[in-house]
């Protein structure tokens, strides 16, 4: 069964890649959507026996590397953790295969677009099942490839290619330091395997190291290079920059990557993780700052994005961002819940701005929606759903997790915890007011379209609405049925058992009522609000933003990160690489190199040339000439 969960979806990428132009692009889109249903399936037999079998397995398929003291295996690691992430990421890549079919029906290359999608929910399947950290490092590195695949998917797009290669280099920083924490464990715990190097980690935790002239405890400095892979990965605040322009790609690749695979991968990582970020106070801390950093930086600049598809891009990183912070108080549980909720609603929101978009013949300005509720009834009561669940409202999936990792963050009675609690509640507001401000003018007030005539504007086919459907359903029920497995009391930390560490458990009770009801009154309370200012009173939010004007362009530049970036890392890299390719490359590696060689043959070519008189005295000379090589030779041996 753990075979099969694992390599369908790498054999459906292998016949629609190899032999798409063969079997044709609609056998392609359904033996790929097949095999990853299959997946998914086994994926919950999996999961349900987890939980009433207490179902644990590593099974080995083959060593993968043998040197001196290292081995390592290619294993599939099955344990609570790894079923969750399994569930999660089967569900929304087989629902956004599906949806692909109706999304992507017209494009040329849709047997390519379907390999690509089955090859990454292949490489994020082996990252979530490794048993150790460099089958961990290859999942993580093929999850990369596969997204540059697929934002650069249109790559006769510049704005695609460029999108790409972005995501490219910034996750390059970011595994760099996650390469580096993969060396350091190695290198003090002599192996890479998850349960030895968890076994050894309380051996390390006082001990010292010198880290670019800076004195270190080890722990720690292995926790912030693992981190930082995590930032990158996760596009949390400083490595984030990736994110939004990743939207140039597909509208099922935004769903696929940003809802429940790729940018969950760093939360994963720091989860399973734990036995190791348990012994380092200042490595959970700055998680917790970096996570609180970005929910808040995150939710200023969707504020007042126009598209659509960014808006609900800065949504995932700001989320992002209440994950890592959960962990960071030590509630990797709650961390994990909101990881699954999510996945959801947010899937649900990219799907169902993609069916805007495929009925707005691909626009993608809000400003230039609105007024077309009843053109699309269903995409309307599905994003309005989502809209509900991401806010937190009352008894949807949002509410249960969200406002958990709030209250963990206050139960930590830490001053960082009572940080995180502000910084969380303040976070769900402006989710509430962006979310809404979303909703309202893509589907409310007036029509402002005036390329595209409204009765031109359909509903999307069954084939896309479907998923949609599905990812609803979860988006309503999965917090309040999974939240007494997930966090509650002691049935949470039994369900987790040693996939979580847990040094200090915090305890789910004795909370204040104003903790409890303010995230959902506020949430609620921001409805009416956010319809006056963006359909009632739109002059207001006008003059407002006129009046703070260098506010407003500083969240609509998104804080200017990009370019700041440009300014001092761009720029001089573009610098010295013209230096490095005028005076190194062509200078001296093409002049002595390649063209030096060109130029010598071909300057005794031209002089061989003039031996070609057709006179009998110059072949004469020449037949001399190489009689006196020879014989010099002969002599000299």
């Amino acid at each position: 069964m753990e075979y099969s969960i694992i390599f369908l979806p790498l054999f459906g990428a292998i016949l629609s890649g190899f032999f798409g132009k063969i079997i044709g692009d609609k056998l392609s889109e359904v033996f790929t959507s097949f095999f990853v249903i299959i997946s998914t399936f086994l994926s919950f037999l999996i999961f349900i026996n987890v939980i009433t079998q207490d179902y644990s397995s590593n099974i080995k398929i083959f060593t993968w590397i043998t040197s001196g003291d290292l081995q390592v295996n290619w294993s599939i690691k099955i344990d609570a953790l790894s079923s969750v992430m399994l569930v999660v990421v089967g569900i929304v890549s087989s629902l956004v295969h599906i949806y692909s079919i109706g999304y992507m029906a017209h494009d040329e290359s849709r047997s390519r677009f379907m390999s690509y999608l089955s090859l990454f929910t292949f490489a994020m399947l082996t990252l979530v099942t490794s048993d150790n950290f460099l089958q961990l490092f290859f999942g993580w590195e093929g999850v990369g490839l596969c997204s540059y695949l697929l934002i650069g998917f249109w790559y006769k797009k510049p704005s695609a290619n460029k999108a790409a290669i972005k995501a490219f280099i910034v996750n390059r920083v970011g595994d760099l330091g996650f390469a580096l924490g993969i060396f350091l464990i190695f290198y003090y715990f002599g192996t890479v395997n998850y349960s030895d190097v968890f076994y050894k980690v309380s051996n390390f935790s006082g001990m010292q190291t010198n880290f670019l002239g800076i004195n270190i405890n080890v722990i720690t400095l292995i926790c912030l290079l693992l981190f930082l892979g995590s930032m990158g990965k996760s596009a949390q605040i400083f490595l984030h920059t990736w994110l939004p322009d990743a939207m140039e790609g597909p509208t099922p690749v935004s769903a696929l990557i940003h809802a429940a695979t790729m940018v969950t991968a760093g939360v994963f990582l720091v989860v399973r993780c734990s036995p190791i970020f348990e012994y380092s106070q200042f490595a959970l801390n700055f998680v917790c700052i970096i996570g609180m950093m970005t929910a808040f930086f995150a939710a200023t600049v969707a504020l007042v994005q126009n598209d659509i598809k960014k808006i609900i891009a800065y949504s995932t990183c700001s989320q992002l961002g209440y994950m890592f912070f959960a962990a960071g108080v030590g509630a990797y549980h709650v961390a994990m819940f909101h990881l699954f909720t999510h996945a959801f609603f947010k899937a649900l929101l990219f799907l169902g701005s993609g069916s805007v978009i495929h009925s707005f013949k691909k626009e993608q300005d809000i400003r230039l929606m609105g007024g077309v509720w009843k053109k699309l009834p269903y995409t309307w009561t599905l994003m309005l759903i989502g809209t509900l669940a991401l806010t937190g409202f009352p008894f949807l999936s949002g509410y249960y997790s969200k406002d958990a990792i709030i209250e963990f963050a206050y139960l930590k009675n830490s001053t960082i915890g009572f940080y995180a609690v502000f910084v969380g509640i303040f976070t769900a507001v402006l989710t509430s007011i962006y979310s809404w401000r979303l909703f309202f003018k893509t589907f409310h007030g007036k029509y402002s379209n005036n390329k595209i005539n409204i009765k031109e504007i359909h509903e999307s086919p069954l084939v896309m609405l479907v998923p949609l459907i599905a990812l609803a359903v979860g988006a309503v029920l999965s917090g309040f049925v999974f939240k007494d497995l997930f966090i509650a009391g002691d049935s949470g930390v039994n369900f987790w058992k040693k996939s979580i560490f847990f040094s200090n458990p915090i305890v789910h009770d004795h909370l204040p009522i104003w903790l409890l009801i303010i995230t959902p009154l506020l949430v609620v309370i921001s409805i009416p609000v956010s319809y006056h200012l963006f359909l009632k009173n739109k002059k207001f939010v006008s003059k407002l933003a006129e009046k703070h004007k260098r506010v407003y362009e500083f969240l609509l530049n998104k804080w200017y990160f990009d370019e700041i970036y440009n300014s001092i890392f761009v720029k001089m890299f573009k610098k010295l690489g013209l230096i490095f390719w005028k005076n190194c490359d062509i200078k001296i590696i093409d002049q002595f190199g390649p063209d030096g060689f060109a130029k010598l043959v071909k300057y005794f070519s031209n002089k061989a040339v003039e031996f070609q008189s057709g006179y009998i005295y110059h072949y004469a000379f020449v037949m001399l000439l190489g009689f006196s090589i020879l014989l010099t030779y002969l002599i000299l041996i």
